[in-house]
């Protein structure tokens, strides 16, 4: 399959995306006009809200004007009616630096712990780093997260247990609110890649082109450098890829733990409140990201193993 056909199929994956997300956000339980407006509210208030916003009309319209809008960049505008890119804006930035660092420390650290504990599988090293992964990945974020408040903000007060910022500041103003959330999602992201970058070390370990490296003579140094980094690196990117865009969708309960300013909470208050356009511009960016995630580990495969490059233009 050619990159061009990989591409089409993506778009045409987000398109059915789209439609789900759409439609599936609407069919959630409960009435937003009516959570809105509380109990009381008269049924002519009601069914006049519901005209204002235009949920009277069935939802296939609905849909197709909310695609044309997504065409122009518009994501819609939210029940409380600011526009929802507006809202997004700086919510997205600061998830999406909060993955990007969980990321950067994932990918060098999975990669050493994954290697050193298969070099050593067996052994108490290797023992303990998958004892230590399988304990960690069968944590929730939101349960570390927690855990992680206990030690460092209430036992040993070194941290902030609420990620606090000033009024129209960054995150980077204040970087000590950032150290719990990376690691809650970090600690979590990193078991899961340690178990896979191991087993597919493991099993390059017990392989023939090791065992020809050995018999002449090959260092360590050299038999991970020339054999096992590059067959366990597709996998590794695959996981790095998929692991990334994981710690978005991630964070939405990380970020509600420490009040963080990012797109976790405005989609828990937006579910809370009905919130429709919100819910479904937050949705398919997550999707949307993941699916792209997708694609290019599927082409970082390609591109790092040699064997299948020949592969892409067929």
């Amino acid at each position: 399959m050619n990159v061009a056909r990989r591409v089409l199929t993506s778009l045409g994956l987000l398109g059915l995306l789209s439609f789900a997300v759409y439609v599936g956000v609407d069919l959630l339980p409960g009435d937003p006009i009516s959570s809105r407006l509380g109990p009381t509210a008269s049924a002519a208030r009601i069914a006049e809200l519901r005209h204002h916003l235009g949920l009277d009309r069935p939802v296939l319209i609905r849909y197709a004007e909310w695609v044309a809008g997504l065409a122009r960049g518009d994501l819609g505008v939210s029940a409380s009616g600011r526009p929802v890119s507006e809202m997004l804006s700086d919510r997205v930035g600061n998830s999406a630096l909060l993955a990007g660092i969980a990321s950067a420390l994932l990918a060098p650290l999975s990669l050493a712990l994954g290697l050193w504990a298969a070099w050593r599988r067996g052994k108490a090293a290797d023992v303990a780093v998958s004892a230590g992964a399988l304990l960690l990945v069968s944590v929730p974020e939101f349960v570390v997260a927690g855990a992680l408040v206990v030690v460092f903000a209430v036992t040993l007060r070194v941290l902030p247990a609420v990620s606090l910022l000033p009024v129209g500041a960054g995150p980077l103003a204040r970087p000590e609110v950032l150290v719990l959330p990376v690691l809650s999602l970090l600690l979590v992201g990193l078991a899961y890649a340690v178990r896979v970058i191991r087993a597919a070390a493991s099993a390059t370990l017990t392989g023939s082109a090791v065992e020809f490296l050995r018999l002449n003579g090959a260092s360590g140094a050299r038999v991970m450098r020339r054999a096992v980094i590059p067959a366990v690196l597709p996998v590794a990117v695959q996981v790095w890829l998929v692991t990334a865009v994981a710690f978005a969708g991630g964070a939405v309960l990380v970020e509600k733990v420490f009040g963080y300013p990012g797109i976790g909470e405005l989609l828990v208050a937006s579910v809370q409140s009905g919130d429709l356009p919100v819910v479904q511009a937050l949705v398919l960016i997550l999707g949307a990201a993941m699916l792209g995630a997708l694609v290019l580990a599927d082409l970082g495969v390609v591109l790092l193993t040699p064997r299948l490059r020949t592969a892409v233009g067929t």
